[in-house]
């Protein structure tokens, strides 16, 4: 195929593999820290062979595991999630949705001894250490709707909380599940409504919803049946954790895909912090996911780190942009999740959309941040902070991306001292292909 009729998401650094491999003991430049012991899981869509989907999220979900242990890296593999849709099951069906015919190719975690692979159209599947598919994982009987792609660690109580929403009522069902993996909590969350809900967030006293004018859309052509609405305003739901009581804040149009981090601060207010799409840019980055002509050269455009501080009873009290640079798939040291903290990771854009890209550390006291620029042609995935043993402040770590390349050769994974991303890397292992740009993953240590 030629590029003029190749999708952006099927081309360059996204281009997909046509096969399943392991390849064990890969060549290591520098030194692997001992203490990465466990497999960095990362997600993404890959269709098979011949498939040409009309839109990036519906490409096949395939899973590519580096797995790490005593400084070596023992192995690489990927393996496609065998879900009823690899096999070209329809996911609507003259009973309804089936909550198993999905992608599963957005995000994969670890918790309560189990991997699961996400996609926020279906339920999770559980795949094995080896990538293998298990099958649809539906807690038990107890999820009854789809689960997010987004779910959050309490790194205080090992809690997963996670939600459901949909596009018709009720739009908005909030999950937890114990540290051993059984669903203790579900409820329908008042006043939701039919929007894309990809995102959330915790804190320590309150679960944070957005409700933004990205909604549910039938007659949308793009392959994702949801479009930006302007007369459907922006909101940002506050929730206590305790009672359940929520109260809505209209903000600014925007729309956040995904988010950075939330915490109380000492006035019990609610800080939150993620990059944030406008109108335009929302449409601009919708067109390149979907291989629309008017599209961009890039699968983000100007979303920007914004910052809001909301009182759950005074309401909202300020909006702000931190900077000017174009960022997307931001992270945090997972201990920190809904704790007050300093730093965040993130991709970015600092010369505009022809690139090349960064990955970027924001420290949030001080207001500055550090990139680290990659060559033309390459595109890192997002960072994944893994926390350095016995660590004492809060970049105390690594931050671990697989680099992919435009020409398709083979990539990198890249282990960063979080403590100063533009340095010469810790380590660099050497993968035994091209990796397709992908989505989103985790970190599943071997003792998790």
């Amino acid at each position: 195929m030629s590029t003029l009729t190749t999708p952006p998401f099927l081309s360059g650094p996204f281009a997909p593999v046509s096969d399943e491999i392991t390849v064990t003991q890969l060549r290591v430049h520098g030194a692997l820290p001992r203490e990465l012991d466990g497999q960095l899981v990362r997600n993404g869509h890959n269709p098979t062979p011949g498939v040409v989907p009309v839109h990036w999220f519906q490409g096949s979900g395939m899973l590519h595991g580096i797995r790490l242990r005593e400084g070596r890296a023992d192995a690489y593999r990927n393996r496609w999630v065998r879900t009823p849709a690899l096999a070209g099951a329809p996911y609507m069906t003259e009973r309804g949705l089936d909550l198993t015919a999905h992608t599963a190719g957005t995000h994969a975690i670890g918790h309560a001894g189990r991997i699961l692979a996400l996609n926020e159209a279906g339920l999770p599947f559980q795949v094995t250490p080896e990538l293998d598919t298990v099958g649809a994982f539906d807690f038990g009987g107890k999820l009854t709707t789809a689960m997010g792609a987004h779910p959050k660690i309490d790194p205080r109580t090992g809690e997963l909380h996670f939600f459901g929403y949909g596009p018709f009522p009720p739009y908005l069902t909030y999950y937890v599940a114990s540290p051993k993996g059984d669903i203790v909590r579900a409820e329908v969350v008042p006043g939701a409504g039919p929007s894309l809900m990809h995102d959330f967030a915790i804190t320590r006293r309150h679960i944070v919803w957005f409700d933004m004018p990205v909604v549910f859309d039938k007659n949308d052509t793009s392959g994702m049946p949801y479009a930006w609405n302007s007369d459907y305003p922006a909101r940002i739901g506050i929730m206590s954790r305790e009672s359940g009581a929520i109260r809505w804040f209209e903000v600014d149009p925007l729309y956040v895909l995904h988010v950075t981090n939330a915490y109380d601060d000492a006035e019990g207010r609610v800080v939150l912090d993620a990059p944030a799409f406008d109108h335009a840019a929302w449409e601009r980055s919708t067109a390149w996911w979907a291989g629309r002509p008017d599209r961009g050269p890039s699968l983000l455009t100007g979303t920007k780190h914004r910052r809001w501080t909301l009182d759950p009873e005074k309401g909202l009290l300020r909006s702000q942009t931190v900077d000017d640079l174009v960022v997307e798939f931001p992270a945090v040291n997972p201990a920190f999740i809904g704790e007050p903290f300093r730093y965040g990771y993130a991709l970015a854009l600092p010369a505009g959309e022809e690139g090349p890209w960064a990955m970027a550390k924001h420290d949030l006291t001080t207001g500055a941040h550090q990139l680290r620029t990659f060559r033309p042609g390459q595109l890192p995935s997002e960072g994944v902070f893994v926390p350095a043993a016995g660590a004492t402040s809060e970049d105390a770590g690594y931050l671990l991306t697989v680099v992919s390349n435009a020409d398709q050769s083979p990539a990198e994974l890249l282990v960063l001292d979080a403590t100063n991303i533009a340095g010469e890397p810790v380590a660099v292992v050497e993968l035994p292909r091209h990796v397709p740009a992908g989505v989103h993953g985790s970190w599943i240590p071997t003792k998790a």
